[in-house]
């Protein structure tokens, strides 16, 4: 494996990354954008969630991308989108609706050598291609049960270590998200972001996912804070959490930011504290939670100034 090319001087990006870069929102403050997974129980296209988060208000979208083909996003039932599909096509689609792109969800496997690289490695260069930032990953919520723990640090390691370069090579940051049993625990997280030294690994921070994973949303922001480059705003029904919380690492969509356990005031502050100027992107499940969430994240960004 060549050399990453992160060292001082050898590439711009890299040292534009070293500077503590945040994919900033457009204006220099908290942003507040949705993933599209609030139209999937809809069956909804790509199209029509973007159209929706604009009408709603929504500044930012964060789509969905997938490798090879699904028949339902091809007929339009899923908003979903294969990484084939040309990028203008994608473009002039938020360009129309006035919105921008957050970031990609297009989470590859940290625990697969060989199809988490690869999705990861094209999640990079079609978030290039589209003029974004920042993709996602995360690992398999259920390992191989051949896996020791130990076993699990050096395929993350060896995987981090390859993606990275590709990070590089195209000006994307890495946001590890909290989904997954290594993910999801503070300790075990920021033991995988000190497996390989570069500027391009960061954090896409989940409150929901952590909280649901048994561990303190509040602790594992601070413990992260100076990596977080993308934030998914997942709020967690009292419901949920009392029938969930310590069972499962994390969940593909929560309740209405505001109607949960969440505390959103205390988030933002610790944001803005850092110095954070990037994107809460809500992870709700419907239109009408997305309507809520919009309005009650509004307000705790006017009330922390």
């Amino acid at each position: 494996m060549r050399k990453s090319s992160t060292s001082k001087n050898q590439n711009p990006k890299a040292a534009l990354a070293k500077t503590g870069a945040k994919a900033p929102a457009a204006n220099g403050k908290i942003g507040i954008g949705i993933n599209l997974e609030f139209v999937r129980h809809a069956d909804k296209s790509l199209a029509y969630g973007i159209k929706s988060a604009a009408s709603i208000g929504y500044e930012y979208v964060e789509p969905c991308f997938l490798m090879g083909r699904c028949l339902l996003s091809n007929a339009g039932y899923c908003h979903v989108t294969s990484m084939d599909t040309d990028p203008e096509q994608i473009k002039d689609m938020v360009a129309q609706a006035g919105v921008k792109i957050s970031g990609l969800s297009t989470h590859s496997d940290l625990l697969n050598p060989e199809f988490g690289v690869l999705y990861a490695r094209k999640g990079i260069r079609y978030a290039k291609a589209l003029g974004v930032n920042v993709v996602q990953i995360t690992e398999d919520m259920y390992p191989p049960k051949w896996m020791t723990e130990q076993d699990a640090y050096d395929v993350m390691k060896i995987n981090l270590r390859a993606i990275a370069e590709t990070c590089d090579e195209n000006g994307v940051y890495l946001g590890v998200e909290q989904h997954g049993p290594y993910t999801a625990k503070i300790k075990r997280l920021t033991r995988i972001l000190e497996l390989v030294d570069s500027p391009w690994i960061r954090v896409n921070y989940d409150s929901g996912n952590t909280f649901l994973a048994g561990e303190d949303p509040y602790e594992m922001l601070d413990a992260v804070i100076d990596k977080v480059v993308h934030v998914h705003a997942k709020d967690i029904s009292v419901q949920q959490a009392e029938k969930e919380r310590g069972k499962v690492t994390g969940t593909a969509v929560g309740c209405a930011c505001g109607d949960g356990v969440i505390d959103w005031t205390r988030i933002v502050r610790r944001l803005k504290k850092a110095g954070f100027a990037g994107v809460l992107s809500v992870e709700c499940g419907t239109e009408e939670q997305a309507v809520r969430s919009l309005s009650h994240l509004n307000k705790v960004l006017a009330e922390v100034g």
